[in-house]
């Protein structure tokens, strides 16, 4: 009986746990922190061995295939130590993927993939396709792999997940656009995140496909110098594309296979130019999966959007009150300020990821009339905006941001937390940061 060694008992983690006992192998989950009650109790449901708070070394140098959960580094010292023994160590993604016949579409990007992932899920099941969603939304895919009978998935994919994969292809993989993320787990080399988003693609053939931004430099940087197998289409809000999605004036147009597909933008449910990328590339996937171009449409209008991601919270006095908790990097908190129309106070700060402040100063300068530091350190960006913004207030925690924050905002303004940076410091996870701040709005 071949043994399979689970490092993590989160939801990646008990999934496969599930499915690897359904699929006959002798399982271990092992983990250095305390696994949560509730999946103690699945595992022992499933009557699969579990400890948490160590690792036994001789029982998981004993694995014949291990699955590390996409949280802890290729650099953990376990990690190496498994490694050196020549005992494969992969992703939820991998394991999982040998298992299924469905269809997978594989999304990745340092922002909107998750935006994109629950759009083209949206399109395709609203398109009559049987259809999971998973990888690092919702259930785990390894779980609905073992209890689910699905024939396609949409599956949002981290570098980490990316890190961990040897055989996995997609029929179809979508690259929404990169931006420096992440870099502490890439030696503070751009090239090698780079490398590790590119992975998606790595293993598709001719008969695959690969969507992605050509406006990104970075994306269209490493094309030229690396060869694909996957047919490529690209989208772009800047110029018109033979194959692929471009903007014509106010016309979304799409050309794929010799099929043609057009949507007036005015009537996408999402604002902002990066989303109308999100939906070029959801689109994209749909017209791929034979999706009636009517459904497109009407899909993309109808979509509610993505809790956490620009989410508007409440009006208050004629101010509008915008969670975007999920922008925990520079780049994703540059599309937030750009879709911002009226004066903005802005509640930013966190666990900075060697984060470069200097690409948001122009939509500062136009848009941002006080800033709301809400860290434990919030030095870089005093530093950063301090001569910018005539108000500048810190606080340390999320009841008083936004009290502050309705206190600098007037009539027709907006309050938006955007924050640029990871939750660590005085949150459990951007999640609990957004829902802190729903919870302080709805308060007021």
């Amino acid at each position: 009986m071949k043994r399979l060694v689970v490092l993590g008992g989160g939801e990646s983690g008990v999934g496969t746990a599930i499915l690897g006992k359904k699929q006959g192998y002798n399982v271990f989950v092992s983990d250095l922190g305390r696994i949560k009650d509730h999946y103690r109790e699945v595992l022992n449901l499933n009557q699969i061995e579990w400890e948490d708070e160590r690792h036994t070394e001789e029982r998981l140098l004993q694995a014949d295939v291990v699955m590390k959960s996409p949280g802890i580094p290729d650099k953990a010292p376990m990690v190496t130590k498994l490694r050196d023994r020549g005992i494969a160590v992969i992703s939820e993604i991998e394991f999982a993927a040998g298992f299924t016949k469905a269809v997978t579409v594989g999304i990745t990007g340092s922002n909107g993939k998750t935006t994109t992932t629950m759009l083209t899920y949206h399109l395709l099941r609203s398109g009559g396709l049987n259809v999971g969603l998973a990888g690092n939304v919702g259930k785990s895919f390894a779980w609905q792999v073992a209890d689910e009978k699905y024939d396609a998935y949409v599956l949002e994919l981290s570098s980490f997940q990316l890190d961990g994969i040897i055989d996995y292809k997609p029929h179809i993989a979508v690259l929404t656009n990169i931006s420096p993320d992440h870099l502490d787990r890439y030696e503070y080399k751009y090239e090698n995140y780079i490398a590790s988003k590119f992975r998606i693609t790595m293993n598709q053939d001719e008969d695959d496909y690969f969507i992605y931004d050509a406006d990104d430099p970075a994306i269209s940087k490493w094309l030229e110098t690396n060869d694909i197998k996957a047919q490529k289409i690209p989208f772009s809000i800047t110029r018109p594309l033979q194959t692929g999605a471009s903007l014509n004036d106010q016309t979304m147009k799409l050309h794929i296979k010799e099929d043609d597909f057009s949507m007036d933008t005015s009537h996408l449910a999402l604002e902002g130019k990066h989303n109308l990328k999100n939906a070029m590339a959801a689109a994209s996937v749909a017209q791929l999966m034979k999706i009636r171009k009517q459904t497109i449409r009407e899909s993309l209008s109808n979509f509610q959007g993505v809790e956490h991601r620009l989410e508007k919270v409440l009006k208050i006095q004629n101010v509008q009150y915008i969670n975007d908790s999920k922008a925990t990097n520079v780049n994703a908190t540059f599309f937030a300020l750009e879709s911002m129309t009226v004066p903005t106070v802005w509640i930013v700060g966190g666990v900075d990821k060697g984060n470069d402040y200097a690409e948001l100063m122009p939509l500062v300068r136009e848009k941002v009339k006080a800033i709301v530091c809400l860290g434990v350190d919030n030095r870089k960006i005093i530093d950063a905006f301090g001569d910018v913004v005539d108000v500048m207030v810190e606080v340390d925690n999320m009841t008083d941001a936004v009290r502050t924050s309705q206190r600098l905002a007037e009539k027709g303004d907006a309050v938006l937390l955007s924050p640029a940076c990871a939750s660590f410091d005085l949150f459990e996870n951007y999640e609990d940061r957004g829902k802190q701040f729903k919870q302080a709005v709805q308060n007021l």
